[in-house]
């Protein structure tokens, strides 16, 4: 089966403490939001004590417009990935002509050419790699492109797969949207730029995470639970406060279903790579799983020193097991994200 070979991720130099974050959303809102008093506490109970922002805090009280925000997006994109790339193809050791097929995720900017293009030219890539850009799977977008990634390789027993994810969701703050949804997101969103290197049966490891299975599953009638709306100004943050409740109702059966078609249980799980969401979202994977200790230890870490980085967190946590070391046995790496959807995959470490 195909392995995850090198991971890579970014530390931006602009890292903020999140008390410095809440009291510039409370100057920032408390004219025009009424509840900005009441609700102010939520940067405290997040648990999140640092931010990954692409910019310096004072950036995003300044005036600018939806174009200046997306071409601020697209140069940092082009930028840190290639930052990423580079440091992911140097830990494979392989020569970046090697690379046959590259996987874009992001969901909080736009780009047409889309942005592998431009990491194919700035790099000066193979010319005829095969280009898959992934938009709009928001925080399932990590899981479901380390699924496409090794489904590539499956085919392919030659291939290098290359998946990118971006996310710079600070850049999508809208200033004049005084809303509920959009105080919540700003204590919770950060920016990342993660990088994986993905290879097929033909390579050889001495220890080899291995690729075993992947699902993905839509949940009907829960389109509303969380995405976009697309305005003149930007993109508009929608989330349900019922996530928590929604991940506690399916969450359990959902994984259960998966794994039986492997003949495994969660018991044979050891290595969580879960995307965290927030703290709510953590605790509705602990009530409703049940697995004793603490299991999701490292995504809890990530959270706490990043912030929520939509797709690349769940990466951002893979890299933090990679650097850090697995159980031997199997891995789950499981988002949620518009749709309402779910995104796993199995992993065993040999």
């Amino acid at each position: 089966m195909p392995f995850i070979a090198a991971t890579a991720k970014i530390d931006f130099p602009h890292r903020v403490d999140q008390q410095e974050v809440k009291k510039q959303a409370q100057e920032m809102f408390s004219e025009n939001f009424p509840e900005t008093a009441r609700l102010i506490f939520a940067f405290d109970n997040t648990e999140i004590k640092f931010r990954n922002f692409c910019e310096t805090i004072p950036y995003y009280k300044s005036p600018n417009t939806f174009e200046e925000r997306n071409n601020k997006y697209i140069d940092t994109t082009l930028t840190y990935s290639v930052k990423a790339v580079e440091e992911c193809i140097a830990k494979a050791e392989i020569e970046k002509e090697a690379i046959t097929d590259i996987i874009f995720v992001s969901t909080t900017g736009l780009a047409t050419p889309s942005m592998d293009a431009l990491i194919i030219n700035k790099m000066r890539l193979n010319q005829h790699i095969n280009r898959i850009p992934v938009w709009g799977l928001g925080c399932g977008g990590g899981v479901s492109g380390m699924a496409k990634a090794n489904m590539l390789a499956i085919a392919n027993p030659k291939a290098i797969v290359l998946l990118v994810a971006v996310e710079l969701c600070s850049l999508t703050l809208i200033k004049n949207d005084y809303s509920k949804s959009n105080f919540i997101g700003s204590s919770l969103f950060s920016d990342g730029v993660a990088a994986c290197l993905i290879k097929g049966d033909s390579f050889q490891s001495e220890k080899k995470v291995n690729y075993v299975a992947s699902s993905s599953k839509l949940y009907y009638d829960s389109l509303e639970v969380m995405g976009w709306d697309f305005q003149d100004t930007g993109f508009k943050v929608l989330f349900s406060k019922d996530i928590p409740k929604f991940i506690h109702e399916n969450i359990k059966a959902d994984i259960d279903a998966f794994l039986a078609k492997h003949n495994l249980t969660i018991a044979d799980i050891k290595n969580f790579i879960f995307h965290p969401g927030g703290k709510k979202v953590l605790e509705a994977y602990q009530d409703a799983l049940g697995v004793e200790g603490d299991f999701l230890k490292n995504t809890r870490e990530i959270m706490g020193n990043y912030g929520n980085m939509s797709s690349a967190t769940v990466l951002y946590v893979l890299d933090k097991f990679m650097t850090e070391g697995f159980e031997p046995g199997y891995g789950l790496m499981l988002a949620m994200g518009p749709g309402f959807s779910s995104e796993m995959v199995l992993l065993k470490i040999a």
